[in-house]
């Protein structure tokens, strides 16, 4: 497996992560210990970085990482999150009410979030959302306190917009930005990525696979359960997916002149556009993480780029992705 830094912040990982959510949290019920070895399997394929968050349960999914992970300390790096006010027993979104980065939480889920990760220091620590109601000089603050305390080496945020990545990165360096990011959903080229480039700012794509859509096998008889995030999803409407099967088309198309699958393309794509980009599909099947983890090699050179850019501005996209 290749290995990427996450901007200059000399954190390097794995240039393919491994997003956890759905091993605890969602549809689907998994079993603890098939996911422990599906884990294990995962750094023995040269996966070093792993993303979970307290909310992702809450909390069994840091424990899940936490035990499976325990092993391979110093080996692999583990991002987790804070942001969110859990509701005490509650479960899923059920248990979500709201954000709360106030430093006082920040450091309180901090403090748990060792205990259940099992390790002396925090990898990378994301706010989780951007709270509206605490500047994020305050959110900033606190990481950079819990930097120089010890508890936590890196400093990231997911979903924030360009002038708060400014604003906290003056406070504290922040060293990777998470959002959604994919051949068919883009929002985040026009100004977040370049102010990662300019500022030194590593870049990990969640939902790098649409929620399974560019994979190729998703179709309009295809049925979600009520538990599945996909189930009142605009994207994935029948008439939505119907729709949006020209993504898929396209994708197939290049897949089939590289030997490779639409995933693996679409990966691909995300791999070739900077260095410092560092996708985290998420997986629970190793044939899938195999797949997944093909991509490293396809490299997409610069025609492909603009086929896929000039395709892709010809495609209108339907349904809003939330």
């Amino acid at each position: 497996m290749e290995k990427r830094f996450l901007g200059k912040s000399g954190l390097e990982v794995s240039a393919m992560g491994l997003g956890c959510m759905r091993m605890t949290f969602g549809d689907t019920p998994t079993d603890k210990q098939e996911m422990i070895t599906f884990l294990h399997k995962a750094v023995e394929r040269g996966i070093t970085f792993f993303d979970t968050a307290e909310v992702y349960g809450p909390f069994t999914n840091e424990e899940l990482v936490g035990e499976a992970l325990e092993p391979f300390k110093g080996q692999v790096v583990i991002a987790t999150k804070f942001g969110h006010n859990l509701v005490p027993g509650k479960m899923g979104r059920e248990a979500m009410n709201g954000l709360d980065s106030r430093p006082e939480q920040i450091k309180r889920v901090a403090e748990a979030s060792l205990k259940r990760l099992r390790v002396e220091t925090l990898d990378l620590f994301y706010q989780h959302r951007p709270d509206p109601n605490v500047p994020i000089e305050d959110v900033a603050g606190a990481v950079k306190e819990l930097i120089q305390a010890g508890k936590v080496k890196h400093f990231g945020l997911s979903e924030s917009g360009a002038h708060l990545i400014r604003r906290a990165h003056a406070v504290q360096p922040v060293t990777a930005i998470q959002s959604e990011y994919s051949i068919w959903f883009r929002e985040v080229k026009e100004d977040v990525l370049p102010t990662c480039e300019e500022l030194g700012i590593g870049f990990v794509p969640f939902s790098p696979l649409g929620r399974g859509f560019l994979t190729g096998k998703i179709d309009e008889t295809t049925v979600f359960d009520k538990s599945d995030i996909r189930y009142n999803n605009p994207r994935f409407t029948q008439d939505a997916i119907k729709a949006n099967q020209a993504v898929v088309d396209l994708l197939h198309k290049i897949a089939a002149r590289l030997s490779a699958t639409p995933a693996q393309i679409a990966l691909a794509w995300l791999l070739a556009l900077k260095p410092w980009i560092v996708p985290i599909p998420g997986s629970r099947k190793l044939e899938r993480l195999d797949e997944n983890n093909g991509a490293v090699a396809i490299k997409l050179g610069a025609a492909d780029i603009e086929e896929i850019d000039e395709s892709m501005a010809a495609i209108q996209v339907v349904g809003s992705r939330y």
